[in-house]
């Protein structure tokens, strides 16, 4: 079939231009228009002035890049949702607010302005050249002149103005701030009994009409996710090297190529005495140290035992005159090359001549050997097998690949022609449409999985297309059997749908009793209950937060307080605020605190600034169809 496309190109372009061209002239214009309209629709106004559908979506591929940039390893499409893009339409609409009150309210950063605010700005410093101009390097890797540079910065100070005077001269003073600081520090004396719905369990039986009932009521819980019994064939090194024999000849042959790999490296052990002369010394110096370094050798040659002695009185190696010379073992490359011809050359032992080398003269006495040994052919024979079997496999494996793609495209009704084609194994598995949790291989593999859920593949029954689902690795897979999301009969979810009946009315009684004590701590505010804390938000003693904000809610200027916090299926919490404990002005607390919140109010402020400016510009926000659709749900699932 390819051969035939090849062969008959002009043929087949021109046949194109004939059934693609009416259709183009029929339908496509009408298409373009649609898709030009989309591009050009309104996500927001400001002032009269319109966000484009297309200056969106190219805002928002710009921050899926930086992103991509700072988390290389994160999936991108957890980024591109309707969620992200959202929050890329606000970013662009509090931009083009603070660009409109820039030029409607007259703010002008001047060049010399604009020059000291880059020399002195600590966040620039990194960018600074010593002189204190931009580095040209940045701009380079940004593909910026410094022109375009400047007019950004430009742009960034005069947005700044517009919040700077609420930013950086914060409404609140130092007692709305203290007060702000005492009020977040709030503690209470509580007292709590709770009533686990757990120690509830054993006293509940639900009925068979109970567990119906709830059956009918959490059906959504019951559901069982789309899912399709698949058959697929797996096309990769490992498959061909099962394929692959090579003969003993082959092996003893590449052995005996790369004796190298299987030999050890090869070691010696020496002592030497170096008496020190520069390569640029003037000739009766080193003469003078020649002569000194016949001397010691005659000396150790007629007695080699003191050879560690005269070492460590006459040798110039610092590193090794203390140790007798010793330079424990090296192997090649380890020494400068007059020295390495010495040692390797020797035995065990012996002594060697004065030996010249840049650094002065030498005697060396090699005191030991290792390594050399290579190991046996048998000892490494499967290692070799599976090098030489992955190599064959690799050379195979482009052939194969072509082979396979076609054979799976072009009969598509089955997987047994390539199967036998190319003697691989068919394997089945139960998939998604989402990877499971932990899936490693193949079938972690998103687009074979999209491709496996596509209305081909899944009305048809089709081989998909070879897919790379890893590095000298394709797949190619086929829906045997699909089954649609449903609802499970109650007979197969008896036991989960008890187990929550259980719990839900264990729940209900803990509820019931803790109720009772609040209304009976309430008749009788004398009562004390069991367990007796301070809390606050800094100091939750380990307590959920519904428990915290119920006793920081209390009205206790009248005295203790009886409330109940219902925490769900794990209970009910009777609590009794016993009075409020404030802070002391000087706790630590209090100084540590008072930043923070300085600071949450100054954007308190920024914020409510923000949204006056977007009245006075008339902002008005359309959100994307996906956007808008997404937020819907989300607040339907609220409700």
């Amino acid at each position: 079939m390819f051969d035939f496309v090849r062969a008959h190109t002009r043929l087949l372009q021109g046949l194109l231009v004939l059934l693609i061209f009416p259709s183009f002239v029929f339908f496509g214009v009408q298409g373009y228009s649609s898709f030009t309209d989309k591009a050009n629709s309104s996500v927001a106004s400001i002032d009269g002035l319109s966000i484009k559908q297309s200056e969106l979506e190219a805002a928002h591929r710009q921050q899926i890049e930086r992103l991509r940039q700072q988390m290389p390893q994160a999936d991108i499409k957890m980024f591109d949702t309707p969620e992200m893009q959202r929050q890329t339409l606000d970013a662009l609409v509090r931009e083009r607010v603070l660009m409109t009150s820039v030029v409607k309210d007259h703010l002008v950063v001047s060049d010399t302005r604009l020059q000291r605010l880059f020399k002195t700005d600590p966040q620039y410093a990194a960018l600074r050249d010593a002189d204190g101009y931009v580095n040209q390097a940045f701009l380079a890797a940004r593909g910026m002149s410094s022109e375009m540079f400047a007019e950004q910065l430009r742009q960034d100070y005069a947005m700044r103005q517009v919040l700077a005077g609420v930013t950086d001269t914060p409404l609140s003073g130092k007692t709305v701030t203290d007060g702000a600081v005492l009020a977040l520090l709030d503690q209470r004396d509580v007292q709590l009994q709770k009533f686990d719905a757990k120690d509830y369990l054993a006293k509940v039986s639900p009925t068979d009409a109970d567990i119906e009932a709830f059956y009918k009521s959490h059906t959504a819980q019951f559901r069982s996710p789309e899912d399709a019994n698949i058959e697929f064939v797996v096309l990769d090194l490992a498959a061909l090297k099962k394929q692959v024999t090579v003969s003993d000849d082959d092996l003893q042959k590449y052995y005996a190529e790369n004796a190298s790999r299987y030999t050890s490296q090869e070691e010696r052990r020496a002592s030497h005495i170096l008496i020190n002369a520069a390569k640029d010394a003037p000739a009766a110096e080193r003469e003078k140290a020649k002569a000194k370094a016949e001397a010691l050798l005659a000396e150790v040659r007629k007695a080699p035992t003191t050879f560690a002695a005269v070492a460590k009185k006459n040798s110039n190696d610092p590193g090794s005159a203390d140790k007798g010379g010793d330079l424990d073992f090296f192997g090649r490359g380890a020494m400068v090359k007059p020295f390495e011809d010495a040692i390797f050359s020797m035995k065990a032992g012996e002594i060697s001549n004065v030996v010249e080398s840049d650094f002065g003269f030498h005697i060396i006495q090699m005191t030991g050997a290792r390594g050399g040994e290579r190991k046996s052919f048998e000892s490494v024979k499967a290692e070799i097998v599976d090098e030489v079997s992955k190599q064959l496999a690799q050379k195979r494996y482009a052939e194969a690949a072509e082979q396979f793609s076609n054979m799976v495209y072009e009969m598509p009704e089955s997987l047994q022609p390539v199967i036998d084609k190319l003697k691989l194994s068919r394997q089945a598995a139960t998939v998604r449409r989402q990877a499971a949790q932990g899936a490693t291989g193949p079938l972690a593999s998103a687009k074979l999985l999209e491709a496996l859920f596509s209305t081909d593949a899944l009305k048809n029954k089709r081989n998909t297309e070879a897919v790379e689902t890893g590095p000298n690795q394709l797949v190619s897979a086929r829906v045997v059997e699909y089954h649609p999301e449903r609802v499970l009969p109650l007979v197969e979810v008896r036991a989960q749908v008890l187990e929550q009946v259980r719990i839900e009315q264990a729940a209900s009684a803990a509820r019931k009793d803790g109720q009772a004590r609040v209304e009976a701590l309430k008749k009788s505010p004398e009562d004390k209950l069991p367990q007796s804390l301070m809390v606050s938000r800094t100091g939750a003693q380990g307590l959920p937060r519904q428990i915290i904000d119920a006793a920081l809610r209390a009205d206790v200027s009248k005295g203790a307080v009886a409330v109940g916090v219902d925490m769900g299926n794990q209970g009910f919490v009777a609590m009794k605020v016993v009075r409020q404990v404030p802070r002391e002005a000087t706790d630590a607390d209090v100084e540590r605190a008072r930043p923070y919140v300085a600071q949450a109010l100054a954007a308190a402020e920024s914020a409510a600034f923000l949204e006056a400016l977007k009245k006075r510009f008339k902002v008005e926000v359309k959100l994307p169809a996906a956007t808008a659709a997404a937020d819907a749900a989300a607040s339907s699932a609220k409700n």
